[in-house]
């Protein structure tokens, strides 16, 4: 599942990380989860989630001992979209801004 059109128009690892996220909402994901699943160096994967906290479009909890990362509900789509992609996110991902 990916996240809503209207969070879809930021960087490309903010992008990776929101789509992973929304993709386990449930359970959330750890650092080396997202890790795994985002093809982007740490740095930058660190940068990211830096600015997605501020927005608020995740959040960051503590369950059993363990740091999950979930996406806020207003970033999950209320009915699963098409995996088919739309020409402005075909531009998005390949037009430098």
């Amino acid at each position: 599942m990916r996240a809503k059109r209207e969070y879809r128009d930021r960087p490309e690892t903010q992008v990776d990380a929101l789509d992973a996220l929304v993709d386990r909402s449930e359970n959330g994901m750890s650092v080396f989860e997202l890790r795994a699943a985002v093809p982007a160096e740490i740095d930058a994967l660190e940068a990211a989630l830096s600015a997605l906290k501020e927005d608020d479009l995740i959040t960051v909890e503590q369950t059993e001992g363990r740091t999950v990362i979930k996406p806020a509900d207003r970033v999950i789509p209320e009915a699963p979209e098409d995996d088919e992609e739309s020409v402005g996110d075909w531009l998005r991902r390949r037009l430098p801004f």
